[in-house]
């Protein structure tokens, strides 16, 4: 094949497609034997979009004819796909680190956000924040993302609490989506907490009757696409009743749900996310039986969390019951103020170690089930013809090494790929390393 593409990787030790044939998610069974392959090459077009796979010899004669603008020789190395954060909160000003030492101490999430700490802290310090502070910061953590292997990352809004801060937030979303090569599924989450002042009820009306029509006007002039509806459906928080209110109203102007359930209390709302239609729920930790089975019925993926547990000394979300059930499990970061972790691959290192996970499990749970979280599985999620050129390349013979190595990313990763366009490439390439 002649003509000019963006990029071939050349002659990896392992290429892991993670599934192959078009599948939309991978449910236990599928995650049992990942697609790799040995001694393989891929080519990404000038679109960005992968053009062929396959044993490095076979594309060798099918390229033969073909000028690349990049080449990577992957000897000795893995390509896997670019990772999928699927639950992040990365648009905030503020810091709190004071917190952790109080829940060191003993105190819980709630009788922080009760004394005033917890998001209230954040909506304070980030309602004074500038856009242009807001935007530096949050260009800051993604990049950090990046360098961890994230190509894709959900970003809620959900720190302002009244229109004009959540539309600010959402704006420095939009920014990033517009300048930054990386993937962005943004999130509109007014409903993170109630407003000072005002009763769950309250603060449900002013987002249906305020907060979503503007949302729909600023569709309509293409101003800003925002992806998903998101509530903290929470005992103290917003009860059963507001959040079907709230997320309903929200897919009426075309947002997928992708909503916070059964975190500190069991809701009922992996019920109620099954009952609407909603593409995911995150947490899970308090989930009924009941829910599961729901859950696994209407193709709602569980998005878990194994840092929100870890570091709230939370009960662990039951991931093996909900494989085992046929739920689409699926992972994120939760990176925020009260969960600082920027890196996937340490994720998926406490999904295997606190949640039982194999490292199959816990690759496909980052890659293509946390692509389907986000409605995006078509074009995410896996190495395969017409999927979106996101890879990364490891210094390692076998890919395990990148959750075997718990906070060894920084050495690992060699290259991250967004669009067949390599947007970090590490210090380190060129010096040789073994494992």
């Amino acid at each position: 094949m002649a003509g000019e593409q963006r990029l071939l990787l050349e002659n990896a030790r392992q290429l892991v497609l993670v599934c192959g044939r078009g599948e939309k998610y991978l449910l236990q069974a599928g995650m049992a034997s990942l697609a790799v392959l040995q001694n393989a090459s891929l080519v990404v077009g000038q679109d960005g979009y992968i053009k062929a796979v396959g044993p490095a010899d076979v594309i060798r004669n099918q390229f033969s004819g073909a000028t690349f603008e990049r080449k990577i020789d992957c000897t000795g190395k893995c390509v896997l796909p670019g990772l999928v954060d699927a639950h992040t909160h990365p648009v905030w000003a503020g810091d709190r680190v004071h917190e952790f030492a109080m829940k060191l101490a003993g105190a819980s999430y709630m009788e922080i956000h009760q004394a005033g700490g917890g998001i209230h802290f954040t909506v304070e310090h980030t309602r004074k924040a500038t856009e242009e502070e807001l935007f530096n910061t949050f260009k800051h953590r993604l990049e950090r993302m990046r360098r961890a292997g994230s190509t894709l990352v959900e970003c809620k809004s959900g720190y302002g609490l009244n229109l004009e801060t959540e539309l600010k937030m959402l704006r420095v979303i939009e920014r990033a989506k517009q300048s930054m090569d990386i993937g962005i599924s943004s999130t509109y989450c007014g409903a993170h907490s109630v407003p000072k002042g005002k009763t769950a009820t309250e603060a449900a009306d002013d987002i249906i009757n305020n907060h979503l029509p503007k949302l729909k006007e600023l569709k309509l002039s293409g101003e800003m696409h925002v992806n998903n509806i998101d509530v903290f459906c929470e005992k103290g928080v917003f009860d059963l009743d507001s959040t079907r209110r709230i997320l309903q109203a929200g897919k009426d102007i075309g947002l997928q749900i992708n909503f916070h359930g059964d975190e500190l209390h069991p809701m009922k709302s992996a019920e109620l996310g099954a009952e609407l239609g909603a593409q995911a729920i995150s947490h899970l930790e308090e989930v009924s039986d009941e829910g599961i089975a729901a859950i696994a019925r209407a193709k709602c993926a569980a998005v878990l969390l194994p840092t929100t547990a870890y570091m709230l000394r939370l009960k662990q979300p039951q991931a093996r019951k909900m494989l085992n059930e046929g739920v689409i499990v699926a992972l994120g970061s939760d990176f925020n103020p009260n969960a600082y972790c920027f890196s996937m691959p340490m994720v998926m290192h406490l999904a295997c170690v606190n949640m039982k996970m194999s490292m199959n499990e816990a690759l496909a749970a980052a890659t293509i089930n946390a692509a389907y979280a986000l409605g995006k599985s078509d074009m995410h999620g896996s190495i395969e013809i017409g999927k979106q050129g996101d890879l990364v390349i490891i210094n390692s013979s076998r890919w395990e090494h990148l959750i075997y190595q718990f906070g060894g990313h920084q050495t690992l990763i060699d290259y991250v790929i967004v669009k067949g366009e390599v947007v970090y490439k590490n210090e380190r390439c060129g010096i040789t390393s073994s494992y």
